[in-house]
């Protein structure tokens, strides 16, 4: 438990006006305010066609719910019968309040952040296990969840990053079980929002920057600005801290040399998994459906890379994991047998085996590049036919959708457009779009079955032994969002229906 005082303390030109008092917990939810709570009155984030939420219409909610302070804005006059905190940025300051109330947790833990639009939830979890090689006790917060030493922790969320406030009390359960890493998947929206504010970073890496989230970013500039923000931004924060920040960047990225020049790190490692001039490069890769092996070059020397999963694009996550462990200043041995021992990602390239006799594949690839990236994949892999079932999130970027469409025609002999989570959009609509994007000029058979369970039930269909069925989109999902229903439904568990249905 803080005082008000002693949290305003963390916090640069903020005033408390009234009494000091205790702080059990903080909430910016009004709906989840508890008595002894700090409320913190936030504007919701534009965004386009919608109305923000204010936390300033809340505030005689949370107060009638038994906050005992709030923290409202310069720019707002209130007459409360509570001790008010006054700051510039409410939603900035929630960061550095969560991160004072739960005793700065990242500056006891080695943190490590994953930013780049594909390949952030593999990253993290190769991350984690070259720490727990190394013999740490480890947490992991991203897309599939929460874990802590290898252990499920919570269940996904709604978002990749978790607000500050719940951000901040992970780490702090990291740190009271003895931790000494951490590895977390860090959001665009989550750099500009202010959830990661508070957090104290040593090791930033990129993995790659494609088409997404333009329905909150508007261009691909201010996209790409957002996340250069962990490499500028937190770099400084933690050289403050008195931190050594190393960027981990992915320099064969279309924008991986603008990160590697705006950085501020205090140490900066280039990566090029095509085996290009960098700190770190991939040679002599070989790939199977289950499994990849390269040696990565490094400044360390040479370390054998052996996955147990496959995907040419995982090369790409493992040199950036391997960047990690050589900013750690692990071993080349330690490196090696962390990757090693990393368990398969659900979603991620996933392989279903129900007693077919051809492939099926499951991935999460929901932007264009991540599905030009599994069909490349998986293409090498398969002597007959690339079939793919794939379609596009509702309430989203729907300039992406004839963009998939597109590659899904260059890149596979049968492409079957479906659902995926329509959410409020008519799916039938999203699937139109998609379709906009087959050209007609390759001999790729496109049909189009917008329920998700028959497209994949008419991919098992066509197969035939030495094809590959790819089920993009939902990887590791277990559910569909009809409207604003949540309703079961796993790809691979659909699969394996599909295939014993026979």
């Amino acid at each position: 438990m803080k005082t008000l005082s002693q949290l305003a303390a963390a916090l640069s030109g903020a005033s408390v006006v009234g009494e000091d008092v205790a702080v059990s917990g903080i909430r910016f939810d009004s709906r989840q305010v508890k008595p002894g709570d700090l409320f913190v009155a936030m504007r919701g984030i534009p965004v386009p066609g919608k109305t923000p939420l204010d936390g300033h219409d809340y505030l005689a909610a949370a107060i009638e719910k038994g906050a005992v302070a709030v923290v409202i804005e310069t720019d707002r006059v209130f007459d409360l019968s509570v001790p008010k905190l006054v700051v510039k940025d409410a939603r900035i300051a929630l960061g550095a309040l969560s991160a004072e109330f739960f005793d700065q947790p990242s500056q006891k833990l080695f943190v490590a952040g994953v930013t780049g639009t594909n390949g952030k939830t593999t990253s993290a979890l190769m991350i984690d296990s070259i720490a727990r090689a190394a013999g740490d006790i480890t947490g992991v917060i991203g897309t599939i969840g929460v874990t802590i030493n290898g252990e499920s922790s919570e269940t996904p969320g709604e978002r990749t990053t978790p607000e500050a406030p719940d951000l901040q009390e992970l780490l702090a359960r990291v740190v009271a079980v003895g931790g000494k890493s951490a590895a977390m998947e860090v959001a665009s929206n989550a750099l500009t929002s202010g959830r990661v504010s508070g957090i104290l970073f040593d090791v930033g890496i990129f993995t790659n920057l494609t088409q997404d989230h333009l329905d909150l970013h508007g261009t691909m500039e201010d996209y790409r600005d957002a996340k250069g923000l962990l490499f500028t931004d937190w770099a400084d924060d933690a050289r403050a801290a008195g931190k050594t920040f190393t960027a981990v960047i992915n320099s064969d990225d279309e924008y991986g040399p603008h990160y590697a020049n705006i950085t501020r790190a205090a140490r900066r490692l280039t990566c090029s998994p095509s085996g290009g001039r960098a700190d770190l490069s991939v040679e002599s890769l070989e790939l199977a459906v289950d499994s990849l092996s390269f040696t990565a070059k490094t400044p360390i020397g040479d370390i054998p890379v052996r996955l147990p999963f496959g995907g040419t694009f995982q090369a790409a996550n493992a040199l950036g994991a391997v960047g990690y462990g050589v900013a750690r200043g692990l071993s080349p041995e330690v490196i090696a047998a962390g990757l090693a021992s990393c368990p398969p990602v659900p979603g991620r390239f996933q392989p279903v085996s129900a007693g077919q006799e051809f492939a099926i594949l499951v991935d999460y690839a929901h932007t264009p590049d991540g599905i030009e990236n599994v069909l490349k994949a998986a293409r090498p892999l398969t002597p007959g036919k690339l079939i793919i079932v794939f379609g596009c999130g509702g309430d989203r970027d729907n300039t992406k959708r004839p963009k998939m469409g597109r590659l899904a025609e260059l890149f596979s002999d049968i492409a079957i457009v479906t659902s995926d989570n329509p959410r409020t959009e008519d799916p039938e609509k999203i699937v139109e779009m998609v379709l906009r994007g087959f050209e007609g000029d390759q001999p790729c058979d496109v049909r189009k079955e917008t329920d998700r369970r028959k497209a994949i039930a008419l991919a098992v269909s066509l197969a035939q032994k030495g094809d590959t069925v790819v089920i993009a989109g939902k990887g590791h999902e277990d559910y569909q969002i009809l409207g604003t229903e949540k309703i079961h439904f796993s790809d691979v568990e659909v699969a394996t229906e599909e295939v014993q249905r026979g």
